[in-house]
């Protein structure tokens, strides 16, 4: 990375650390067989395979047979949402700003038959508790819930206790799209009660191209597309990239090895950005303020200027920032989660997404705030 680049865009993916590099490497050269295979080259990577499985369950809650191995967070989502609705029909509840492959999916399936119920938001980003009570009163044609845990934009942790009670109660399935919270946050799949959890590890600093799928012990889900193989006890066919797959495990391994330091840290950067942005390109509203959020991400906005001018000209200084997920760029319409958190359209237009890292520094915070208000100030 160039020195005079400051990388605040962690949301849509994080640098492989140096220890998960290694790992995917040393296990390209030396884990090679196919882990299907019965010869000893095979036997040996099917061994590295499921002690990562292992390993991964065990650090998110699960048993090992609950994890299903993905090419990453988008097809964990899809694998859930068809997997749970690929028989009948009924109601599917979501939450606004979904990630486009949650809502991408629940959309096939209304154009199938399907409807799709929005669950409404406060300001602060939170389910609205009397909405969301009515909804669940009335879940009689209710067949899932996909709603997102961490929001990857505005870095809110959702409140899903009630939904999960609620769907334990009334019998209908809740897939949690963890991927913006896995190895940001600690996570407890048998704790949680959820039906179905994914998660990426590119998200955590671990290598693109492999993520997972938690499926509650019990729960049948019908495989997805991918046809031609028993791999993952017959749930998604294709031979399971060993060395990737190890490189996601060391990823997790570190997280959790450092998850009161990585956290503390990482807040402490994002606070010091967010104090020093409230008070250099003051007016500026931090959007979901009121609520949890994730500890490295800063979603602010700046009355008076357009967030597209302001996303290309903080490129030019250097800035690497987004207006909201990677997966929707080039979306010339407004942040759909915003705009359900009531925000008027003067904040959700100028709003930014400042997500941060272990690997950032103080120093680069400092540059960063200064440059970003110098830039808010011009385009004002």
């Amino acid at each position: 990375m160039n020195v005079s680049e400051i990388y605040l865009d962690n949301n849509a993916t994080t640098q492989p650390l140096p220890e998960v590099v290694e790992t995917v490497a040393r296990h390209l050269r030396e884990t090679y067989g196919n882990p299907s295979s019965r010869h000893s080259l095979g036997r040996k990577a099917r061994r590295v395979l499921e002690d990562s499985r292992e390993q991964i369950a065990s650090i998110l809650g699960a048993r090992p047979d609950e994890l299903l191995f993905t090419s990453g967070g988008t097809e964990a989502n899809n694998l859930a949402v068809f997997g749970l609705t690929s028989h009948g029909s009924g109601t599917i509840l979501i939450s606004p700003g979904e990630h486009p492959s949650n809502l991408e999916a629940c959309r096939l399936r209304e154009r199938q038959g399907w409807q799709i119920r929005p669950l409404a938001v406060e300001r602060s980003g939170l389910f609205s508790t009397a909405s969301l009570q009515s909804t669940i009163a009335d879940s009689t044609h209710v067949r899932l819930a996909a709603v997102i845990l961490a929001h990857n934009e505005t870095g809110v942790i959702q409140q899903v206790e009630p939904l999960l009670q609620g769907a334990a109660q009334q019998g209908f399935a809740v897939h949690l799209d963890g991927v913006q919270a896995v190895g940001k946050l600690p996570v407890n799949f048998r704790q949680l009660g959820a039906t179905t959890l994914s998660f990426g590890a590119h998200k955590f600093h671990g290598p693109r191209g492999v993520g997972g799928l938690l499926i509650r012990e019990g729960v049948r889900l019908t495989p997805g597309f991918a046809m031609g193989g028993r791999q993952e006890s017959g749930r998604r066919a294709g031979t399971e990239p060993v060395a990737l797959i190890a490189g996601m495990a060391k990823a997790l391994e570190l997280w959790n090895q450092e998850c009161q330091e990585r956290t503390a840290y990482v807040r402490n950067l994002r606070d010091t950005l967010q104090s020093r942005l409230l008070e250099l390109a003051a007016p500026a509203v931090v959007n979901g303020l009121e609520a949890e959020r994730l500890p490295n991400t800063l979603n602010i906005s700046f009355p008076g200027v357009d967030g597209e001018a302001l996303l290309v000209a903080l490129d030019l200084e250097g800035i690497a920032c987004s207006l909201g997920s990677a997966c929707a760029s080039g979306s010339i319409e407004p942040t759909p989660v915003l705009v359900a958190m009531g925000l008027e359209p003067d904040l959700y237009r100028s709003a930014v997404r400042l997500t941060l890292s272990r690997l950032n520094t103080f120093d680069e915070i400092e540059a960063a705030a200064n440059k970003i208000a110098e830039v808010v100030k011009y385009l004002r």
